[in-house]
C-alpha cells in the first residue's frame, strides 16, 4: 500500500512538472537560443549586450542586442542593418535584452513591413560618432 501511495505521489508530482513545463512553453518563455534563431531567420547573428560590448561601443547601459553578422540577401541586409550596431527598438517596442528582441522580431516578421531602430557608428570622419538610425524592413524577397 505504501508503495502504491508513493507511486501515485510520484506520478502526480511528475505530471505536475511536465504540466509546468508545458505551461511555461505556452505562456511564452523566450530563451536566448530561440531569440538567436529568430535573428538568423531575419538575417542577423546577434547576442546580448554585455559589459565588454558596452565598454567597446561606449554605451551608457548594457542594453539592447548587438549585431555580430548580417547574412547577405536577407531582410536585415536589404534594410541596411550593419555589423557592430545595437538593436534598440523593433516596430516601436524597446529592446533591452535577447528575450524582448525574440518576441519583437517574431511578431514583426509575421508582418510585411516594420522598422528596426539601431544605435550604430556614423560614417568614418563624421564628428558626431554614434547615432540612432531607423531601418525600414519590407516584404520578404524571393
Amino acid at each position: 500500500m505504501a508503495g502504491t501511495l508513493m507511486l501515485t505521489w510520484f506520478l502526480c508530482v511528475g505530471m505536475g512538472v511536465v504540466t509546468a513545463a508545458i505551461a511555461a512553453t505556452e505562456s511564452g518563455v523566450m530563451t536566448e537560443e530561440e531569440a538567436a534563431r529568430l535573428g538568423e531567420e531575419f538575417g542577423i547573428v546577434v547576442g546580448a549586450v554585455d559589459e565588454a560590448i558596452q565598454q567597446e561601443l561606449k554605451l551608457e547601459r548594457a542594453q539592447g542586442v548587438a549585431v555580430f553578422e548580417v547574412i547577405g540577401n536577407s531582410r536585415a541586409d536589404f534594410a541596411g542593418i550593419k555589423v557592430r550596431s545595437v538593436i534598440k527598438e523593433i516596430d516601436k517596442h524597446e529592446i533591452r535584452n535577447m528575450a524582448e528582441f525574440g518576441w519583437a522580431i517574431k511578431k514583426a516578421m509575421k508582418q510585411c513591413n516594420f522598422t528596426v531602430g539601431t544605435y550604430e557608428a556614423a560614417d568614418p570622419g563624421d564628428p558626431v560618432g554614434w547615432g540612432v538610425n531607423f531601418h525600414f524592413v519590407g516584404c520578404k524577397r524571393d
